[in-house]
């Protein structure tokens, strides 16, 4: 049996639920989950169901038969096959917590992703990504070169086939026209629980004000630095007595996590680019599950 996912966004009006359910009946489909959500403030709705094909129809026809449909809501809609991995790019510098982390994510499946490929400026992280048997691309970035180097960078994705690219601590700024070129499709850590304290040492800053709480935001990037739609974000709780070198080793953890958290949401078709914010909804049942537990 096929499992997919249908992604709906389209101008709010009466009969949308009943129509799209009663469409998926029609074709000889069980669904398993369902979410939407309708935003009062600028009319639109959005949706997003799982659902299984018990009569063998295929992703195709889905596509094929729901135009009529489609064009009747003026929606924006697409079928996903939920068996298959997203391919995602990572790019990173210095700082390996993240990469690391999505590496053992990905080995254990607790991610729906394929890295087919690691892109860094350095070579810190080559043996650990080989190791992986992942391709490793080394991609120096200047102020002379930066125009040929995005152009690499590009190039690995359009021939990996990557349908996101994720900047894991990737210390470099990337150019308006990639951002453009890319949108909705890159996702950044901040480590930072924007919109408070950005730019360099946040965790200094924090450290320097005394707060009780700091943390990080996974977001999607857009030409404004650290400006782009918020996808997840967390905290963690700290005290007068801990360090700011305590501050950054709490901070990796939640970074790591809120990285990791984000991915999953995009991969799994969840997140709805919504003007400058995002609609995020709640997992499927048995989406957290990896193929080894424990």
């Amino acid at each position: 049996m096929t499992k997919f996912c249908l992604t709906v966004a389209c101008p709010s009006r009466r009969g949308i639920v009943a129509a799209i359910a009663g469409f998926i009946a029609e074709q000889g489909c069980n669904i398993t989950d369902s979410a939407q959500f309708d935003d009062l403030d600028n009319g639109q709705f959005f949706m997003r169901i799982s659902a299984v094909a018990e009569t063998g129809t295929t992703r195709d026809e889905l596509t094929e038969r729901f135009a009529e449909l489609a064009h009747t809501f003026e929606m924006d809609y697409l079928f996903h096959d939920e068996m298959s991995k997203m391919k995602v790019v990572v790019m990173v510098s210095r700082f390996g917590h993240c990469l690391n982390d999505l590496l053992y994510r990905v080995r254990i499946g607790a991610l729906p992703i394929e890295i087919v490929a690691v892109i860094s400026n350095h070579m810190d992280y080559q043996k650990v990504v080989v190791n992986n048997d992942i391709p490793f691309h080394l991609i120096r970035v200047t102020k002379e070169n930066k125009p040929e180097a995005e152009a690499r960078i590009m190039q690995v994705v359009e021939e990996t086939g990557a349908e996101l690219v994720v900047l894991a601590r990737y210390m470099q700024i990337l150019s308006d026209r990639m951002c453009r070129e890319m949108s909705g499709r890159i996702i950044n850590i901040h480590h930072s629980f924007l919109p408070s304290f950005k730019g360099a040492n946040p965790y200094k800053q924090a450290f320097a004000r005394g707060v009780k709480l700091i943390g990080a935001t996974s977001h999607y990037v857009t030409a404004d630095l650290d400006e782009g739609p918020i996808i997840e974000q967390d905290t963690v709780r700290v005290t007068h007595a801990q360090s700011a070198e305590d501050y950054v080793s709490l901070g990796r953890d939640v970074e790591a996590s809120v990285l990791a958290r984000a991915i999953h949401a995009h991969a799994h078709r969840r997140v709805f680019l919504n003007g400058n914010k995002t609609v995020v909804f709640p997992a499927s049942p048995g989406s957290y599950s990896s193929e080894r537990m424990g």
